[in-house]
């Protein structure tokens, strides 16, 4: 999986393989924790620092009436990132990896890949292939199957919102705006989210464990198969750009 050597996989290894964080501070240590372990030049850097980011203003970003479900809420922000965790330990042990993933891991130390390419190519692999995972498992167990009008959604759709404003402003200060790192090509950005949109991926993924959810047996593996090719491919277009 990496070029850096081994020791720096090691020390993300043991971070990832630790018992799973259970509460959205723990979550935030754990990727903080990758931060300062991930090197520069890695690309998983940059996504890391940007789902960091994220999942700190969604802790912090609640709206002016507060969440409407925030035990639910809560619960699957811990349940998506330790999905995030187990696809790094899975690609460092060698073990079962998602094909959403590889275009990130393979890339992440090419020359030549802005950290904006890098930080969206997380993003698609992440919530296109394991948003809708954690919404079933949530679901279950919390024992519900939100509809559109739920209060759920509404959290949900909550913080659509607050990503779409966040994202572009994100990327901006990362073509732009780390300490230490040269200026990068700042008109991808409206190249990247052209080809690919925060809020509409996560309509998306929202819909599709809609549609998991009635689906068994190898019925639902050929559904999530085809959906985990098409955004292993989107991946490597973003990354190619």
């Amino acid at each position: 999986m990496s070029a850096t050597g081994p020791s720096t996989d090691q020390a993300v290894l043991r971070i990832v393989a630790a018992p799973k964080p259970d509460t959205i501070d723990a979550v935030i240590g754990r990727m903080e924790l990758l931060d300062a372990s991930l090197p520069r030049f890695d690309g998983l850097k940059w996504f890391n620092w940007l789902y960091l980011l994220v999942t700190e203003s969604v802790k912090n970003g609640a709206p002016a009436a507060g969440w409407q479900d925030p035990a639910w809420l809560t619960r699957l922000d811990v349940v998506f990132a330790n999905l995030y965790f187990d696809a790094i330990e899975s690609a460092l042990t060698g073990g079962a990896t998602a094909r959403s993933w590889p275009a990130l891991f393979e890339a992440r130390h090419k020359p030549g890949i802005d950290r904006i390419q890098f930080a969206l190519a997380g993003m698609n692999a992440h919530i296109n292939h394991d948003l809708s995972l954690a919404l079933l498992q949530t679901d279950d167990e919390f024992d519900i199957v939100p509809g559109k009008t739920s209060r759920e959604h509404d959290d949900f759709e909550q913080v659509n919102q607050l990503l779409g404003s966040l994202i572009p402003q994100a990327l901006n200060k990362l073509a732009t705006g780390i300490v230490g790192e040269v200026v990068q090509d700042t008109g991808k950005i409206g190249r990247l989210t052209a080809l690919w949109d925060v809020k509409a991926a996560r309509d998306l993924a929202w819909d599709f464990a809609d549609h998991l959810r009635n689906l068994n047996g190898l019925v639902r593996d050929f559904a999530l198969t085809a959906q985990d090719r098409l955004t292993g491919a989107l991946g490597r277009s973003l990354l190619a750009i």
